[in-house]
């Protein structure tokens, strides 16, 4: 058996077992759909995943419905950062709620970025309170490529 095919299965795997424990049944769109979203680097779209997806034989209703049950199961995040279009990412599969970071969106060019580990300003627990419950921090501005090409 290949590197490949090891990972695969043990992707596979490792997929069943959480679906399994989110009480969801294992499907072949919903394998496809969590496996699109291990790739993903950041955020993505409905329309991308279905992009991957429909060309394997899956319809963009289904790719829509699986990840809105995702969500609901509490393995995916949705996001709408701004621009009205929802994008789906992966939690932490083992630890869901661990998985929060903020995010940064580039106002000219729309690239998203995650901020996994990024130290964000510490602010104590009666600041947010007054603020109420605070479910994700979204920072706006120019990513690199933007901003060098604005300097021209």
């Amino acid at each position: 058996m290949s590197k490949e095919a090891e990972t695969d299965a043990g992707s596979v795997a490792e997929i069943r077992r959480v679906l399994g424990k989110a009480k969801l049944r294992t499907t072949a769109a919903r394998i496809a759909v969590l496996r699109q979203l291990q790739q993903a680097t950041a955020p993505v779209t409905h329309a991308e995943v279905a992009e991957e997806l429909v060309p394997t034989g899956f319809d963009k209703a289904t790719v829509f419905r699986n990840l809105t049950d995702l969500v609901d199961a509490g393995l995916v995040t949705r996001s709408e950062l701004g621009d009205h279009v929802w994008r789906f990412e992966l939690n932490d599969l083992n630890n869901p709620e661990k998985d929060q970071h903020p995010h940064f969106v580039c106002i000219t060019c729309g690239k998203v970025t995650c901020l996994h580990g990024s130290e964000l300003p510490k602010f104590d627990k009666e600041s947010w309170a007054r603020i109420g419950k605070v479910n994700e921090i979204l920072l706006k501005g120019f990513c690199v490529q933007c901003a060098n090409s604005t300097k021209s």
